[in-house]
């Protein structure tokens, strides 16, 4: 009972600790979202012109006789004790994979890069979250390795492997591309071919403008994918605390019952002797 009791103490106190980051991030996250969400419909808006140099970003790499070499970044957490969290992401990413072996992995989270290094499956790089809560430079970080890696030729496509939570009891893994770019993540419209009204004029041209802004898409997408994954994840977790602690409660309420019919017992056992003994005597 004693030993259940503390760890009780301790899902309760892991609980209330996640319930705390998962404000923190979802608050940083609104808090981001209107900067981000300017630059891609910029680029969206953009990507109107039709710009010729452009096509490298947007369009899939076929070089013949060539399997294209696509990059996933898979996001775990660093601990675990969040339920099948990390479980149905790798689960996803190995789902996603291509079959002819072309797939190389950027880890973000300990747990992931445990699970890949005994896969011996190729990775790029290893990353961990340098805060409690992922931040606007850890996401620059990565996608700078990312377009690194890209622009060089090593890689042909980058995508991300992440959970979305679309509440607290929902949460489901996901892969988004990143590049080549994606009209769906950039909310392009599908009459994007027809001229508009009121086009904006981009300086020095939209090309130049379109690549100074790519660096800065790539980390908000990262970012974004980042602050979804760490808030899923202490959503997990708050969900697997409450359980843990919820059968611990039962636990001890049983052995607390199981320890009353042990004492009681013990209790009429010892009356009765006590009663037994005086009979005899007074006989």
């Amino acid at each position: 009972m004693k030993s259940i009791g503390q760890t009780l103490q301790i899902t309760s106190a892991m609980k209330l600790i996640s319930t705390a980051k998962l404000r923190r991030a979802r608050v940083q996250l609104v808090q981001t979202e209107p900067y981000f969400d300017r630059i891609r419909k910029t680029m969206s808006d953009i990507l109107l012109h039709r710009d010729a140099d452009l096509e490298e970003f947007c369009a899939p790499r076929k070089i013949p006789g060539k399997v294209p070499r696509h990059a996933f970044l898979v996001i775990t957490s660093d601990k675990g004790l969040a339920g099948g969290f990390n479980h149905n992401i790798i689960k996803l990413a190995e789902e996603t994979f291509a079959p002819d072996g072309s797939n190389f992995l950027v880890i973000l989270g300990s747990i992931g890069y445990r699970h890949f290094l005994a896969t011996r499956m190729p990775i790029l790089e290893s990353f961990r979250y340098s805060t409690g809560v992922p931040t606007v430079y850890d996401a620059k970080e990565i996608a700078e390795f990312a377009i690194s890696q890209y622009d060089s030729g090593s890689i042909d496509e980058f995508s991300v492997v992440y959970t979305r939570m679309y509440s607290s009891v929902k949460l489901v893994p996901e892969v988004i591309r990143i590049l080549p770019l994606a009209p769906e993540n950039l909310a392009v419209p599908d009459d994007a071919s027809r001229p508009r009204a009121g086009v904006l004029n981009y300086s020095p041209s939209p090309g130049e403008v379109f690549r100074s802004l790519l660096p800065k898409y790539v980390a908000g997408a990262v970012y974004g994918a980042m602050v979804e994954n760490f808030a899923s994840e202490h959503s997990a977790r708050m969900a697997a605390m409450d359980n843990a602690t919820k059968n611990a409660r039962e636990m001890l309420d049983r052995l607390r019952l199981s320890y009353n019919r042990l004492r009681q017992s013990a209790i009429t056992r010892e009356v009765t002797e006590i009663v037994a003994g005086a009979a005899a005597l007074n006989g």
